[in-house]
């Protein structure tokens, strides 16, 4: 195989920016593209990488790691084989662990001519769609209000609402404009990023328990499993966690305890499909329910996504990241994710059934 590294950075049509407790504001998303070539077939694969409020792991780190792992590849294996056990890559952060692993998915599922998503487990000749939240970021009532309106008229009734940035007061107050606003039409939830100590989260969760919300995401930090297995024993909302699923031993203790708590898993936390499919298959196992979902990202990172929810099956999912991008690489019209009806679909073409245009982005350095 042939392989190049890509770098982009994505932006949204209509100045969406990303604001959440834990980020800050988020202009744009520094992006890594994992592109190979083999026989005529082109596969890519992406990870975001200015998430350190995430992972703690700074972009140009990432981007370092990235160019000494892929130089110890040996691309004169196959695919399937370097999936199966890619030595150089086996140590490596979650998120080049990611770039790497959907990458080679996608050069396999395309070798094998079928979509990725029959690949991890799907029914062939399944349409490649899920439904999808929405995410409603810290903004101006007004900006608020507007893009809550705009997503519900293209069909998607399940919002989330990014909280714990500010006082409880302005949280309940936004989360009382969309149950004003929409009534029982939406399904709502929210997500605090982990902004509160024990005692302020159970408190916050009471307030919020009369807007009827699905799950409360994160309302504590990661770390302190008694806090999290006290909030879920006292919680009026069911809680999910995301910022403590960082790998497959969190996912095993949500699955052994058996206490309520569900778990919001993403690629770029677990080090890719592989992992992601493994965890998606222990806590199906054990009865708890869980989410598929990814951060802000591009077309070929959220189609990733997809195709895991495709194959899994999970109570929600969150595959809202590729809306709206204006310059996407893996954006052509012909082929890029559709987000409409409440749903996200990618074409049922093999692999992650996107075109990516590595025109359209940075080339940092080839491999052979």
């Amino acid at each position: 195989m042939r392989a190049s590294l890509h770098r982009a950075m994505l932006t949204y049509r209509g100045g969406l920016v990303l604001h959440t407790a834990s980020s800050g504001r988020v202009d744009g998303l520094d992006t890594l593209y994992l592109r190979l070539e083999q026989d005529g077939l082109v596969a890519a694969g992406e990870v975001r990488i200015n998430i350190a409020y995430l992972n703690g792991l700074a972009a140009e780190a990432v981007l370092a790691e990235a160019l000494d792992v892929l130089g110890g590849l040996d691309f004169a294996r196959d695919a399937a084989s370097l999936l199966a056990e890619p030595p150089a890559a086996a140590r490596a952060s979650a998120p080049v662990r990611t770039l790497i692993d959907c990458a080679l998915h996608d050069m396999c599922a395309r070798q094998a001519g079928v979509p990725l998503a029959v690949r991890l487990g799907a029914p062939d000749g399944a349409p490649i769609t899920h439904a999808t939240n929405q995410t409603l970021f810290v903004s101006s009532d007004e900006t608020f209000l507007a893009r809550a309106a705009a997503y519900v008229a293209r069909g998607f009734t399940e919002l989330k609402v990014r909280i714990g940035a500010g006082d409880i007061a302005d949280d309940l107050r936004r989360v009382a404009l969309l149950r004003e606003r929409f009534g029982t039409g939406v399904t709502l939830a929210a997500d605090a990023n982990g902004a509160w100590e024990l005692p302020a989260a159970l408190a916050h969760l009471d307030a919020l328990a009369r807007y009827d919300l699905a799950y409360v995401e994160q309302p504590v930090a990661p770390g302190d499993w008694k806090a999290l297995d006290e909030l879920a024993a006292r919680s009026p909302i069911p809680v999910m966690l995301d910022e403590s699923v960082t790998g497959l031993d969190e996912v095993r203790r949500i699955a052994d305890a058996g206490n309520g708590l569900m778990a919001h898993l993403k690629l770029v936390k677990l080090g890719g499909l592989t992992p992601a499919l493994e965890a998606a298959r222990l806590l199906s196992r054990a009865g708890v329910p869980f989410m598929i979902g990814q951060m802000n990202e591009g077309g070929l990172a959220t189609s990733a996504a997809l195709h895991l929810a495709c194959a899994t099956r999970p109570r929600f999912a969150e595959l809202y990241g590729a809306d709206g991008l204006e310059n996407d690489p893996a954006g052509d019209p012909a082929t890029c994710l559709a987000y409409g009806d409440g749903h996200v679909s990618a074409p049922p073409t093999p692999g992650l059934g996107l075109r990516f245009d590595a025109s359209r982005t940075h080339l940092i350095r080839e491999f052979s």
